[in-house]
């Protein structure tokens, strides 16, 4: 059920074609007040119908350009109407290797430079999308039968296309959780797009009704005593509902925080959150923090606080779920989400069904799931995909239900011991310089790699999953 990103405000766009970021937003050096012809890489970037210039930067080494670029609201009926989607461009050369970054939901409200792990290891330029519906990119009026895995790869399609005429080096496509998950659903449909794919701790709901293997995985992970302590924890919860409720509808109250549009409830709210918070602490955690998992004798001023500091008592309350709804809805209807049977807290829960997508939507959003698209997309990766790689972290419940990658140059990673943070420098020495080297070949970069030298300091790393917990 859960997904991390940082919830934040809309986007209002700037003026098309401004160089100017608002008052201390600069990243490095101020470009020029005045742009001319003199300026090649602008002038190819104006010249792209459909494609707006919002501002600029220049970190050192680097351009930095938040762009806009007139989409479709329907691929397939382009009279519906347009929409605005918002990507980021982060410049080194015109003939480097171009990383497409698909995070999977929205851009940060002022998108700043940065660089995921991919774009480091191909010292390469960076192209970030936001997905369509997330903050502004959302159609307006919006018909949420727009929002298809189809849909989103086709804008991803044409701004890879467009992008083509200004970079003529490889491009490799990238993306974590739910972005990982997104860059395969393109490399599906749009297989010539890019040079390869390297999709992070990407789930792959093929059947959603059968999700054994996420309750297999809670059997096994840890050790006994971790996974007892934990199972403790909600037990304790549920069973001190009339005590703990009343402290989060006072907390609901003194934040403005409400339950009427999405769970309807405080309670259900509560049985949610608890629910989540085990699937929450093997999200975000590691077998080290196992220690500090409160015991059946904790009071219930320890007990309410770990489990904000894990799960958060604010993300299912109307204006946590608000962000993520895009989410929710695609979950509901072709995503899929992890169904697990809870068993250990039967006669503790009042809500039965309650841990699935629908349930945290608006009425008017929720939908039924059609089960096509994930299998036609599984089908696809096993059977004929290509320069396909997959990394996944041991102890990370969203690896329980994985991508098989084909046997055409395509590749599966375990980081050992690794969250849903997994990635290539958190694999084991071979396993970490086998990737290093087929994302290097198929990115046709032949020199020495790059991650022994330092990255500037104006683009820091993006490790392409921010924390949703600091709602």
């Amino acid at each position: 059920m859960r997904t991390r990103v940082i919830p934040a405000l809309v986007l209002a766009l700037l003026t098309a074609g401004s160089v100017a970021l608002p008052a201390g937003a600069e990243t490095g050096p101020p470009a020029p007040a005045a742009v001319t012809a003199e300026d090649p890489l602008l002038a190819r970037l104006k010249a792209i119908p459909g494609l707006s210039v919002v501002s600029e930067t220049q970190p050192a080494g680097y351009r930095f350009f938040v762009l806009a670029f007139t989409q479709p609201v329907d691929h397939r009926d382009p009279g519906k109407g347009t929409y605005q989607q918002r990507l980021t461009l982060l410049h080194r050369s015109e003939t480097a290797p171009t990383v497409l970054f698909t995070g999977g939901y929205g851009l940060p409200v002022n998108p700043a430079p940065s660089r995921t792990e991919p774009t480091r290891l191909l010292d390469g330029n960076q192209v970030s999308v936001e997905h369509r519906f997330f903050r502004s990119s959302r159609p307006d009026p919006a018909d949420w039968r727009d929002l298809t895995i189809w849909q989103e790869a086709s804008d991803e399609h044409r701004i890879v296309q467009a992008l083509k005429t200004v970079y003529s080096g490889k491009w490799i496509q990238t993306g974590a959780s739910k972005g990982g998950m997104t860059s395969v659903y393109h490399r599906r449909f749009y297989p010539g797009d890019v040079d390869g794919v390297v999709a992070y701790v990407a789930p792959n709901d093929r059947v959603n009704p059968l999700d054994g293997a996420y309750d297999r995985f809670f059997a096994t992970v840890g050790d006994a005593a971790c996974r007892t302590a934990l199972d403790t924890v909600q037990k304790e919860a549920l069973k001190r509902r009339d005590r703990l409720v009343p402290r989060l509808e006072a907390y609901a109250a003194q934040n403005g925080y409400t339950f009427t549009r999405t769970l309807g409830s405080a309670d259900r709210s509560f049985e949610m959150t608890v629910l989540d918070t085990v699937w929450a602490f093997w999200q975000y955690s590691t077998a080290a923090d196992c220690a500090d998992v409160p015991p059946a004798t904790a009071s219930d001023d320890e007990l309410y606080a770990w489990i904000d500091s894990v799960a958060g008592w604010s993300f299912y309350t109307d204006q946590g779920i608000e962000y993520y709804t895009p989410y929710y809805y695609q979950a509901a209807t072709q995503l899929g989400w992890p169904e697990l049977r809870f068993r250990h807290l039967r006669g503790l829960t009042r809500h039965p069904g309650l841990y699935q997508p629908n349930s945290v939507l608006p009425a008017e959003l929720r939908s039924r799931h059609d089960p096509w698209p994930m299998l036609d997309v599984d089908h696809w990766v096993r059977s004929r995909s290509s320069r396909m790689m997959f990394v996944y972290g041991e102890n990370d419940p969203w690896g329980a239900e994985r991508f098989t990658p084909s046997r055409n140059d395509s590749h599966l990673y375990v980081a050992p011991g690794a969250n849903h943070g997994a990635n290539v420098s958190a694999l084991a020495e071979a396993d970490r310089e086998a990737a290093t080297a087929t994302l290097r070949r198929w990115a046709g970069v032949t020199d020495a790699p790059p991650v022994t030298r330092s990255a500037p300091p104006s683009v820091p790393d993006d490790d392409m999953l921010p924390d949703r917990r600091t709602f």
